[in-house]
């Protein structure tokens, strides 16, 4: 008979493979029948498989999606900006330029006056307050590049008021009028500073000359603040509200 052990493991061996079997003759059976049902049944059907989505976006909605953000861009710089994008750098440059030519100027014409007023000086002490007047002239040139850069800054804004190349311009022949006008005044009161107080100290009575001078010198620069207010002001009027 052999040994009962075993005889037990044989059949529990038998056992396990007629499992295995059935279950895969089974396997085999549910699978045949699932894809009779699926060529049987029409694809709307909702308990069918249905392909995978791919993540992301569309490719035939990402152009149109694209548009979009480009259109939502230009609205919102439209709504930001209007007028002419290049028009400012003219009327900042009409700024600068009426502030910078200016202090040129008035800082000629002050270092140039301070140096005959300080090597009279040393001579006279007592005119040096009386031969300060050059000094002050030319300081006043200052003040006017400041009004007109200051106008001219005030007057751009693009996002309360359209601005045009014809606003930039004015703004531009405006800085510069008045600018090399100071420039020029500048130079003239720092050269007659310096030789008239010279003078000044050998002769009192060339110092009323001197003053009339040094008033027709800065007579220069009010002519090119006042053409820098007028042309300022000629700004915003290109095209018709």
């Amino acid at each position: 008979m052999g040994d009962p052990r075993w005889a037990h493991r044989r059949s529990r061996l038998w056992r396990f493979s007629d499992q295995i079997g059935v279950g895969k003759s089974q396997q085999k059976e549910t699978r045949l029948r699932s894809r009779e049902i699926a060529s049987a049944c029409p694809p709307s059907l909702p308990f069918l498989p249905t392909p995978p989505r791919r993540r992301g976006r569309p490719e035939t909605e990402q152009p149109h999606r694209e548009g979009e953000e480009q259109r939502n861009r230009e609205r919102k710089m439209s709504s930001a900006f209007s007028g002419d994008e290049t028009a400012p750098f003219f009327g900042f440059l009409g700024a600068a330029a009426a502030l910078v030519f200016s202090c040129m100027g008035a800082a000629y014409g002050t270092a140039k006056s301070g140096v005959g007023v300080a090597s009279m000086g040393v001579m006279r002490p007592e005119l040096v307050m009386k031969s300060i007047v050059p000094v002050v002239m030319a300081g006043v040139l200052g003040i006017y590049g400041l009004i007109i850069a200051v106008i001219i800054s005030t007057g751009i804004n693009p996002k309360a008021k359209p601005y045009y190349l014809f606003d930039g311009y004015a703004h531009l022949s405006s800085g510069l009028a008045c600018g090399l006008a100071g420039l020029a005044a500048g130079m003239a009161i720092g050269i007659v500073g310096d030789a008239g107080v010279r003078a000044n100290a050998q002769q009192p009575k060339l110092f009323v000359g001197m003053i009339l001078i040094l008033i027709f010198a800065e007579a220069l620069a009010l002519y090119g603040l006042i053409v820098g207010i007028i042309l300022s002001s000629r700004a915003g009027q290109s095209r018709a509200d």
